[in-house]
């Protein structure tokens, strides 16, 4: 009998709130935009309930402004606040990297993500976002803090994509990253997968910065 584990995802207020994030960062989504439960949900495939969850999240990080008809409108990304956005994550998901290693935390779960992603980048390249965002998850479950899982997960924006590189080109940098962080996890170099996962953020976010200077 196959022995087959499933990606570990985030819950679904998480991932609607990173899509809608990912839109805002990206320029997908304008300054000015009005967005709205029902279209919203239908465009994310999912239920009013977990957007509403998501905008309320939105809110609290300044990208959204809620409006008394349940609908919300974009108040956008700058460059400062985009900085500010990488420099909280690089901190808190280094951070994490430093509690697996120190605590002798199990990092299964990122070792099959790391196999995972291996094959799909070889048969099905488009399927990678889905090992990226599992991969930071795991991480972030495994360093057994579950305050710090919360909020990496409301911080969570998915593929930090620039306007250098290819979608190809993206998926091949981000996963060499991501092997070289667990190597570190592996080896239980807590000083090492620190700076792996801080420098992998930091690229990130000067990917995504190309979007704005």
């Amino acid at each position: 009998m196959l022995n087959l584990k499933p990606v570990k995802l985030m819950p679904v207020r998480e991932q609607a709130a990173s899509s809608i994030r990912e839109a805002i960062i990206t320029k997908n989504l304008k300054q000015g935009e009005v967005l709205t439960l029902e279209a919203t949900a239908h465009a994310l495939g999912i239920s009013a309930t977990p957007v509403r969850e998501a905008f309320q999240i939105l809110a609290r990080d300044g990208l959204i402004e809620l409006s008394q008809n349940r609908g919300a409108v974009v108040l956008g990304f700058s460059d400062k606040t985009i900085r500010e956005h990488y420099e909280i994550r690089a901190a808190l998901e280094a951070e994490a990297c430093r509690l697996i290693c120190e605590n002798g935390s199990s990092i299964e779960g990122i070792e099959h993500c790391i196999i995972e992603a291996r094959k799909t980048l070889e048969t099905n390249p488009e399927k990678y976002p889905d090992y990226n965002q599992s991969f930071h998850y795991n991480i972030w479950s495994a360093s057994g803090n579950t305050r710090l899982l919360k909020m990496l997960s409301e911080l969570w924006n998915g593929l930090s994509l620039g306007l250098r590189t290819t979608r190809t080109e993206y998926f091949q940098n981000s996963h060499a990253e991501h092997e070289n962080i667990f190597s570190k996890l592996k080896e239980r170099d807590s000083s090492g997968a620190y700076e792996a996962m801080h420098i992998h953020i930091v690229r990130s976010m000067n990917d995504i910065l190309t979007r704005y200077l």
